[in-house]
């Protein structure tokens, strides 16, 4: 009798581009900050049912290094969300065991906005059941960029030497030191691009991208698409044997 096939490990990590919260609440007759509140009352059921799934690792797109070029009264709007998001959620991300980071340049954010980020990283820190990455005025080409420098002064103080410089030593310098490259990249909306997201992560990540706009995104299809990971073969740039 032939044994059954042992089932393929789901994503680990997933990151996911929450698109489209502008077009949900516009559909509605609503004002974009209408999708966006929507859009934040999801991420708390996403996050929720990574225990399930298994998802280790999750990391959310929320404000990019473009998103400034919006205007005035959604950016401000927005940052007024974030820090009524982290007030209110702090408690309970903490109660379920969820372990808190951001990442992302805070030097152009609010300062008041960055202590309540930095209070909620300390009060979840030695959380394990879930590790929520927030990615808050983040881009991936800024990331990298920021690394770099980095990487320069180092050189120049004599902390590293410049000829050992590698793919490992700038891993080591990104905002994502700490996590797992990210095994499945989610898009929602339809749009099929990676925006400038965790371009140095993602080089070897599956991508879904799914015409559900964010607010609309449930658990069910969460786990449909982790499920449907399984079945798929990642070869990171090698040819598997056939037999």
């Amino acid at each position: 009798m032939a044994s059954e096939e042992t089932p393929k490990a789901g994503p680990s990590h997933v990151a996911i581009i929450m698109d489209g919260n502008g077009r949900w609440a516009t559909s509605r007759g609503k004002p974009r900050l209408f999708g966006h509140h929507a859009g934040a009352k999801r991420v708390r059921e996403i996050v929720e049912a990574c225990p399930e799934v298994g998802v280790k690792y999750l990391t959310i797109f929320a404000f990019s290094t473009e998103n400034w070029k919006r205007t005035q009264s959604e950016v401000a709007g927005l940052m007024s969300l974030f820090r009524r998001y982290i007030t209110a959620e702090a408690k309970a991300l903490n109660k379920k065991g969820v372990c808190v980071r951001f990442i992302g340049d805070r030097v152009r954010l609010d300062p008041k906005l960055v202590k309540l980020m930095d209070d909620l990283e300390e009060l979840t820190a030695d959380n394990t059941s879930v590790n929520l990455t927030i990615a808050l005025n983040y881009g991936g080409r800024d990331e990298v960029a920021r690394a770099i420098k980095r990487v320069a002064q180092d050189a120049a103080s004599g902390v590293i030497d410049a000829d050992s410089v590698d793919e490992s030593t700038l891993t080591r310098y990104l905002d994502t030191r700490v996590l797992p490259d990210p095994d499945l990249v989610i898009r929602t909306s339809g749009e099929a691009r990676i925006s400038n997201f965790l371009l140095w992560q993602s080089a070897y990540s599956e991508y879904e991208f799914i015409d559900t706009l964010w607010p609309d995104f449930t658990a069910e299809i969460f786990a449909d698409i982790i499920e449907n990971y399984g079945g798929r073969e990642r070869r990171f740039g090698a040819v598997l044997s056939e037999t």
